[in-house]
């Protein structure tokens, strides 16, 4: 694998774990309601488009640190992962 794949790699799965860490830190510290409360609402609410968007801010501060660091193939990974949640966000809203 390239080093530029290699780069754009890590920084896809950097920002996935950002979301995921956003997930889980509104459902945890920001929902009023239980981990698994929160859950059964955003399921029976058909949130799920809402929290993903919600979750990806964290991708915003990941690209400008990768801008700052110029590791512009990571922020480029990020920029492809938000991409895709944007996509995934859209798709959901219409199911």
């Amino acid at each position: 694998m390239g080093t530029v794949k290699k780069h754009i790699l890590i920084g896809v799965l950097v920002s996935l774990f950002a979301t995921f860490g956003g997930v889980f830190i509104y459902l945890e510290y920001i929902s009023k309601f239980g981990f698994h409360e929160t859950l059964e609402l955003i399921k029976e609410g058909k949130l799920y488009g809402k929290v993903l968007s919600l979750a990806a801010i964290p991708n915003l501060f990941v690209f400008f640190i990768f801008l700052k660091k110029k590791q512009d193939n990571k922020a480029k990974g990020v920029l492809l992962a938000t991409v895709l949640i944007a996509f995934t966000t859209l798709v959901l809203k219409f199911f």
